[in-house]
């Protein structure tokens, strides 16, 4: 199947809107979906960050208990992060407990400031502070400049609990299990699963549609993936796109792009090609079955070619 992202006419009158002024149907609330009972998800859209999306292209959302509310990922900016706070609201008054950050990139995190007055316990992986040290400033400062209006008082929020390993949540009648994954997507993954429904919101651990993007190591995340099939989840909520109707085949998706990066790098490094013959001819039989493939899949192959050069 051949995805694509928006051409011509469309993406003209994208545009034409945007210089309009025009703000997305979030600018109050996210209009969220219950994935499963009391799990709300707002999908992102499966863009590149642009002030016409206004950054909104992570899945964010939220899961509620009988006594607190746990927040998953806040969004790409300050904004977001209160509309995705304000769908919170439209659906209970119970508090704000909780707001995970599942891992460094900006388009999960950068919305949390709008949390500050729940005073929730904010979370993240043991790694995330330092990626956030070393990072953050960078992603708010390219935040503002990429989206303008839309990412104003956009700031960091570093968490103040973290997980090595794993850790409970309790909600009330429903607990949450958090476990920080080893070096995959980034070094720093966190994923929770949703005992009651069964539902394991993977995060970046899980792209659908969109081309995975390896920022942490590719072997790593191979292995991650053979972990996550063998997990008891009902349904997996990834990063971006949609919940899969069929787990196990979205995770076979996956596997098969990274794996594809994998034995192409491999085989240059054999004949001992160099980077730009990597970038320049591997995993393209891929380019069909992924959006954005243009976007991202070159910068995969050249982190792929530093990690196994010395394997």
């Amino acid at each position: 199947m051949r995805l694509s992202t928006p051409r011509g006419p469309l993406l003209i009158a994208l545009c034409c809107v945007g210089l309009l002024g025009w703000r997305p149907a979030w600018a109050d609330a996210l209009p969220m979906t219950e994935a499963a009972p009391g799990v709300y998800l707002d999908q992102g859209v499966q863009e590149v960050a642009a002030p016409e999306n206004q950054g909104h292209i992570a899945n964010i959302g939220f899961i509620v208990g009988n006594e607190r509310v746990a927040v998953i990922d806040t969004g790409g900016t300050y904004a977001e992060g209160l509309a995705l706070r304000a769908a919170v609201r439209r659906v209970t008054d119970l508090p704000i407990a909780y707001v995970i950050l599942t891992h460094v990139h900006p388009d999960h995190v950068l919305g949390a400031a709008a949390f500050e007055q729940d005073r929730p316990e904010f979370i993240g992986h043991a790694n995330l502070a330092d990626a956030l040290a070393r990072r953050g400033e960078h992603y708010r400062e390219r935040a503002l400049a990429d989206l303008g209006e839309a990412a104003e008082g956009t700031r960091l929020v570093v968490p103040g609990s973290s997980v090595a390993g794993t850790r409970e949540l309790d909600l009330g009648g429903r607990t949450l299990e958090l476990r920080a994954h080893p070096t995959a997507h980034t070094n720093n993954d966190l994923s929770i699963l949703d005992r009651q429904t069964g539902t394991w919101w993977l995060s970046d651990l899980l792209f659908v549609d969109r081309i995975p993007v390896i920022d942490g190591s590719l072997l790593g995340w191979l292995r991650e993936l053979d972990t996550i099939d063998q997990g008891p989840a009902l349904r997996l909520v990834p990063g971006h796109g949609g919940v899969p109707a069929d787990r196990y085949a979205a995770v076979a998706a996956q596997r098969r792009y990274l794996q594809a990066v994998a034995a192409g790098v491999r085989a240059v490094l054999r004949r001992q090609g160099t980077i730009e013959e990597a970038v320049d001819s591997v995993g393209l039989a891929e380019s069909g079955n992924w959006l954005l493939f243009d976007d991202y899949h070159r910068r995969n192959v050249t982190a792929a070619f530093v990690e196994l050069e010395w394997e």
